[in-house]
């Protein structure tokens, strides 16, 4: 059974920076996409930020500049590294991976940035 725990949220206040780490496990044989997303109350979800195996990186324009994604696949393991945090960056966010040509979600971890 594959699952994904993630790491690294928290309180913050703007202008700081907090870096997220979501690790797989489980029977795995290839990961393709590894993706961030964040959904804040009462707004939907918003992919931030995805990197291909490859290293290929895409990200939102709210988080160009700001967030930096990266991956270890040895590890399994996907990064988020946050900085100049904002107010609006307040969010439960989520990884979720490409493992096998299925797509598996973290449990969200609680992201809140102070003014």
């Amino acid at each position: 059974q594959v699952q994904l725990v993630e790491s690294g949220g928290g309180l913050v206040q703007a202008g700081g920076s907090l870096r997220l780490s979501c690790v797989a496990s489980g029977s795995i044989f290839s990961i393709s996409a590894m993706d961030w997303i964040r959904q804040a109350p009462g707004k939907e979800r918003e992919l931030v930020a995805s990197i291909t195996r490859g290293g290929v990186t895409n990200y939102a324009d709210s988080a160009k500049g700001r967030f930096t994604i990266s991956r270890d696949n040895a590890k399994k393991t996907a990064f988020l590294q946050m900085n100049s945090l904002k107010p609006e960056d307040t969010a439960v966010y989520y990884c979720r991976f490409t493992i096998d040509l299925k797509g598996y979600w973290g449990q969200g971890t609680q992201v809140t940035v102070s003014s």
